[in-house]
C-alpha cells in the first residue's frame, strides 16, 4: 500500500539525507541537521510523518539509537513533535531566526557575523596596559561606570567629532550590545513601542521583545536614506513610540547613511515628539568612500539621545569594551542600574581601551583600508559568480545587503550552505515578522581568499537550488545552526 501523501518513507528520506559519514560531528547530530535543512528547503513540509526509527536506521545503515537520538534532538529544538497515532512529525518552530554566537571552528567560513580580525594596534595596547596595571593593583579593582582616564578619552573623542562631552556623561560597558541592553532594559516598560529601521540589527529587535515592548518598523533604503525621515514622522504620529533605535551611519544591514540634513530633520522630529533616541554608532567612523559626518546627537539637548559605541568593529570583537553617552543625570542613573548588574568592566581591558581610543585615528585608518580592499573583492566575486543577484556598493560599514533573484529564499540558502561549512544569517533575522527572505547580508570582514571561497560555495548552492525543485520558504523562520 503506498504511503500517505504526508509521510516520508525510509528509503526516500535516506536518499535525501545522504551518507551521514560525510558530515562532521556525531551521526545523530548530522541526521538531525539534515532533517532541519530539508525542512527549510521545503522538501519535508510541516506535518510530514518521519519514518519509524527502526525503518530509517535500516535504510541509513546506522543504529536505532542514532535515529532515536536525532528525533529527540529535533523534538527538543521544536523541529519535530510526537503525535498520538502519527509518530514523529516535522514541525515549523515558532521562534524567530536565532541570532546565535559566532562559530569558533577554524574550518568554518563565518559569514553570519560581521567581525574582522584584531587590528595590529591591539597587542601593543595590551602591553602598555600591563605596564600600567601595577598602578591600579593597590586598589579594590572595581571602576563603576568606567576608569576616569577611559571616560575622559571617550569624552575627548566625542568633543573632537563635534559633540562636546564631559566624562560625567559617559558610562563604560562590556561592549556596544551591553550598552544598548542597559538602556532598553532600564527605560522600557511592557507595552512600550520602539521605532526601528526596517531592516535593522537583530540584537536590537530581540532586546525590545525581551523588555516586553513592541517594534514599530520604518523602511530604510540605502538608495534613498533620507526617506526614513518622512516614514519616521508618520510612524511617530500614528504609534507614539517611547523610544527609537537608529543606526544613522551605515545601518546594519542596509548600509544606509543619513545625510547631514536628513539626520538633523529626523533628530528634530523625534525630539519634538518626546521620543528618546538610542543611536548606535558602532560603525559610524567606518566610512570607506566619503568622509565623516556630524554625530547624530550634535546640536540636540543631551537628554534627547543616548549614543552607544564601542571598539568591537574598529579594533576587535574580543575586546569587550563599549560605552554610552548622554545627559549627565541620565548617565548617572544608567550607571547605577549597570552597577546592580556588574560592578565593573575588567580594568586591564579598560586600560588597553584607553590607549586605543587615544590612538583611534590611526586604528581606523588601517581598518578602513583593509575593509575597502575586501569590499571590492566581495563585490567583484558576486558580480562574476552571482550575476543575477543585486549587490549595491556600500559606502561604509562592514557588509553588503544583497537582493536575491525572484523566487529565491535566504532561509533555503543558509540551510543548504551549512553542510559545506559556510555559515550565513538568513535575511529574516534582520526584520520583524517574515520580511527579507529575499535578501542576504554578506560581510566583507574575512580575508580576500576566504571571501572568494565563500562566494564560490554560495554560487554552487544557489545553482543547485535554482536547478532543483521549487524551493519554498518555511511558513515560519527556521534557525540555522
Amino acid at each position: 500500500m503506498p504511503p500517505a501523501p504526508d509521510q516520508s518513507t525510509a528509503a526516500e528520506l535516506a536518499g535525501l539525507v545522504g551518507p551521514l559519514g560525510d558530515l562532521p560531528g556525531p551521526r545523530y547530530a548530522a541526521l538531525a541537521r539534515r532533517v532541519r535543512e530539508l525542512a527549510a528547503l521545503g522538501q519535508l513540509p510541516p506535518g510530514t510523518r518521519l519514518p519509524a526509527e527502526r525503518d530509517l536506521a535500516a535504510a541509513l545503515a546506522v543504529s536505532r539509537v542514532t535515529v532515536a537520538s536525532a528525533y529527540r534532538l529535533l523534538r527538543e529544538e521544536g523541529h519535530a513533535s510526537t503525535r498520538h497515532g502519527a509518530g514523529t512529525v516535522v514541525e515549523a518552530p515558532t521562534a524567530e531566526p536565532v541570532w546565535g554566537a559566532p562559530s569558533t571552528d577554524p574550518t568554518i567560513l563565518e559569514l553570519a557575523h560581521a567581525a574582522p580580525e584584531a587590528a595590529p594596534q591591539l597587542l601593543p595596547a595590551y602591553r602598555e596596559a600591563l605596564e600600567r596595571l601595577p598602578a591600579v593593583c593597590a586598589g579594590h579593582g572595581y571602576a563603576p561606570g568606567g576608569l576616569p582616564e577611559l571616560r575622559a578619552a571617550i569624552a575627548d573623542r566625542y568633543t573632537t567629532r563635534g559633540l562636546p562631552t564631559d566624562p560625567e556623561q559617559v558610562v563604560v560597558t562590556a561592549g556596544t550590545g551591553d550598552a544598548t541592553a542597559l538602556v532598553l532594559e532600564t527605560l522600557l516598560q511592557p507595552g512600550d513601542r520602539v521605532l526601528v529601521e526596517h531592516p535593522t540589527y537583530p540584537g536590537a529587535v530581540a532586546l525590545v521583545g525581551a523588555a516586553g515592548a513592541r517594534c514599530v518598523p520604518v523602511a530604510v533604503d540605502a538608495a534613498d536614506p533620507d526617506a526614513l525621515v518622512g516614514g519616521a514622522h508618520i510612524a511617530v504620529r500614528q504609534s507614539s513610540p517611547r523610544m527609537a533605535f537608529l543606526m544613522p551611519d551605515f545601518s546594519n544591514p542596509s548600509g544606509a547613511r543619513l545625510s547631514t540634513t536628513g539626520r538633523r530633520r529626523l533628530a528634530a522630529t523625534l525630539w519634538q515628539q518626546g521620543v528618546l533616541t538610542v543611536v548606535d554608532e558602532v560603525t559610524a567612523e567606518l566610512y570607506l568612500d566619503d568622509g565623516p559626518l556630524p554625530p547624530y546627537a550634535a546640536g540636540l539637548p543631551d537628554a534627547a539621545t543616548v549614543t552607544v559605541g564601542g571598539l568591537s568593529k574598529a579594533v576587535w570583537g574580543g575586546l569587550r569594551v563599549g560605552w554610552l553617552r548622554t545627559d549627565a543625570a541620565l548617565a548617572a542613573s544608567l550607571g547605577t542600574a549597570l552597577g546592580r548588574r556588574q560592578l565593573s568592566v575588567g580594568l586591564l581591558d579598560q586600560l588597553a581601551a584607553a590607549v586605543l581610543v587615544r590612538d583611534l585615528d590611526a586604528v581606523l585608518e588601517g581598518r578602513r583600508a583593509l575593509l575597502r580592499e575586501r569590499r571590492d573583492v566581495l563585490l567583484a566575486e558576486i558580480a562574476q559568480r552571482l550575476p543575477e543577484w543585486t549587490a549595491p556598493r556600500p559606502r561604509g560599514g562592514l557588509s553588503v545587503w544583497c537582493g536575491l533573484p525572484r523566487g529565491s529564499s535566504s532561509a533555503a540558502l543558509a540551510a543548504a550552505a551549512a553542510p559545506l561549512g559556510l555559515v550565513l544569517a538568513e535575511g529574516r533575522a534582520f526584520g520583524t515578522g517574515t520580511a527579507f527572505d529575499d535578501h542576504l547580508r554578506l560581510p566583507f570582514t574575512l580575508p580576500a581568499a576566504d571571501l572568494r571561497t565563500a562566494v564560490a560555495a554560495l554560487a554552487s548552492v544557489d545553482a543547485a537550488l535554482r536547478s532543483g525543485p521549487a524551493v519554498r520558504s518555511p511558513a515560519r523562520p527556521v534557525s540555522v545552526v
